[in-house]
């Protein structure tokens, strides 16, 4: 297996995959790394995919932040 790719790129189509399916954003909550062996297809030790989980968590949640401020802008 390559292991040279683009963790950015992986970041943002996981990112991309888990916003447009609930289920699966659930079962990354729940179990991120099958979810992510799910998203991306590679089977790889827990420890070399924990970077990778740690970006799309961090992702997430700022698209979940940027969300609540979109809110909160149209109620002034």
């Amino acid at each position: 297996m390559d292991l040279n790719f683009d963790i950015k790129a992986r970041i943002d189509e996981a990112v991309r995959k888990l916003q447009q399916d609930p289920a699966l954003l659930k079962e990354f909550q729940s179990d991120p790394v099958k979810a992510l062996e799910k998203i991306t297809g590679m089977d790889l030790p827990e420890e070399k995919l924990q970077p990778l989980v740690a970006g799309i968590k961090t992702k997430l949640g700022a698209a979940q932040l940027g969300d609540a401020l979109d809110g909160l802008k149209k109620l002034f």
